[in-house]
């Protein structure tokens, strides 16, 4: 009796934890317009790189590198200037909501010199975004606040 409770209480949890999941996987995709997500398909290992041409001489340089992810999903833009890289954002994504968990960017050097990590409402906007140094120290949180009016 005791062990029939016992597997009946793991089920409920189980299917509760997939249910869970299973929303809030449905939810973040609902919060993409039909727009975003064909944008999103057309993006999937996608690697864009925008050139500058001086028009006296004809000559190219990199300006920009934007790399997606298997989702369309921008996981790496670097901006260039005539010395090499000039700065480099990397972009790790949540997998349950898809939203950019954490943001490391990088300087001339490749040195990491900011780390963002964000937190986001239920609605899927932004709540708060923590800024740390290198060393992992924290330095700064913003606070995201949402006023509508009816003017």
């Amino acid at each position: 009796m005791k062990t029939t409770n016992f597997i009946n209480r793991i089920f409920s949890i189980t299917v509760f934890a997939l249910c869970s999941v299973l929303l809030t996987t449905l939810s973040a995709q609902s919060l993409l317009t039909p727009e975003q997500l064909a944008k999103r398909e057309k993006r999937k290992n996608l690697t864009v790189k925008e050139w500058n041409t001086d028009n006296n001489t004809n000559t190219r340089w990199l300006d920009r590198i934007k790399v997606y992810d298997s989702q369309g999903r921008c996981v790496e833009e670097i901006e260039y200037a005539s010395y090499g890289q000039k700065w480099r954002v990397t972009s790790t994504y949540d997998d349950a909501t898809g939203k950019v968990k954490e943001e490391v960017e990088y300087n001339d050097r490749n040195r990491p010199v900011r780390i963002r990590k964000y937190e986001w409402n239920a609605d899927g906007t932004k709540a708060k975004q923590y800024n740390y140094l290198p060393n992992g120290k924290l330095y700064s949180v913003k606070v995201y606040e949402y006023i509508f009016s009816d003017k």
